[in-house]
């Protein structure tokens, strides 16, 4: 079985088409599409006419490229920027309508399950008790479990392309006051949350997203050139010291950086603050970078317990039924989801 995912972020447009192989999903082909939303929508606006031509237009060579690889119908979901945008229904409709593939919307929660569901085949059991940090554009994904599924999740507002509009567009480089306030946003936001990963004391940590990888990168860890079976790990130390190298620069020089890409300039201070409060607060002292995320999630989902999952969550978006995260959610995910 030959299956595909399409993710469509804050930066850009991801496909995996993968085989699942024995249980494992098996990627033969990458590939995205630079889509740079974050950089014309501010959290919580409307998505212009314009960014939704590029991103029907994305979509659709994405879905053109999975059925060239033999997959079919691709598995499309959209995330923070997407989901809690005001005119988010008539963007899906509007893709839905003119690219056939059912693009859709994920509650925060229902991404961290997915994430870590991922996080956890690639870390093994022998992880032990596992806790999850992602973050994103929008928001920023916590979980924690025993097994195959969470225990616990949460998803918090606290993206980094989302704080970095709320407090460091003003000055650049920005002035170290606001940075301050954004960190106790962040400490703020994340309270409870903390208190509960720290009761439970995870074994092990794993750290998921593009705002992680690049700042392992920036923090020493090998490149992906060297493939995904590298053990790659960031400490507090390690972010607390990239902090320090960001914050005194402009956006066009961190651009310079190892590991930070241009089009995440901006966001890597934000990104930074937010993984080093959020492993503070957890009591984590270190996380392991890990490859498989959210579509890995899905791909084994989908896997596993065949086509009915998605299509009820593809279904439930249609009618309007997933509705944007509240300001603060949290929750604990006892049966999330069949298994």
């Amino acid at each position: 079985m030959r299956i595909s995912v399409v993710d469509v972020g804050s930066n850009t447009v991801r496909l995996v088409v993968a085989d699942a192989q024995d249980g494992v999903p098996l990627p033969v082909h990458t590939e995205k599409w630079r889509l740079r939303l974050s950089e014309q929508v501010k959290p919580g606006d409307h998505i212009p006419g314009e960014a939704v031509e590029r991103l029907v237009g994305a979509v659709c060579a994405a879905s053109r490229t999975a059925a060239r690889w033999g997959a079919s119908t691709p598995l499309a979901f959209a995330t923070a920027v997407v989901r809690n945008a005001p005119n988010r229904h008539e963007v899906l409709r509007t893709v839905r309508a003119r690219t056939g593939v059912s693009l859709c919307t994920l509650p925060g929660e229902l991404e961290a399950e997915l994430t870590f569901l991922g996080a956890r085949r690639w870390m093994g059991w022998r992880a032990g008790p596992l806790a999850l940090l992602d973050i994103g554009g929008g928001s920023l994904e916590v979980a924690f479990g025993r097994g195959r599924l969470p225990d616990f999740v949460a998803s918090l507002p606290l993206g980094a392309q989302k704080l970095t509009h709320e407090f460091l567009t003003d000055e650049d480089p920005p002035d170290p006051r606001r940075i301050r306030e954004l960190r106790r946003k962040v400490r703020h936001q994340l309270r409870d949350v903390a208190a509960r990963i720290r009761w439970e004391g995870p074994r092990t940590a794993a750290a998921t997203s593009r705002t992680f990888q690049q700042l392992g990168r920036l923090c020493g860890a090998a490149p992906g050139r060297h493939g995904p079976f590298v053990e790659r790990e960031l400490t507090l130390p390690d972010l607390r010291g990239a902090i320090e190298r960001l914050s005194p620069l402009p956006v066009a020089e961190r651009a310079l950086l190892p590991g930070i890409s241009a089009p995440r300039a901006a966001q890597s201070l934000a990104g930074a603050v937010v993984a080093h409060t959020a492993m503070k607060l957890t009591g984590l002292r270190s996380v392991t970078l890990c490859p498989w995320a959210i579509r890995e999630g899905i791909m084994l989902r989908q896997i596993e317990d065949g086509a009915a999952w998605w299509a009820e969550v593809s279904r439930l978006d249609e009618e309007g039924t997933t509705a944007p995260e509240p300001p603060v959610p949290l929750r604990i995910a006892s049966a999330p989801l069949s298994n």
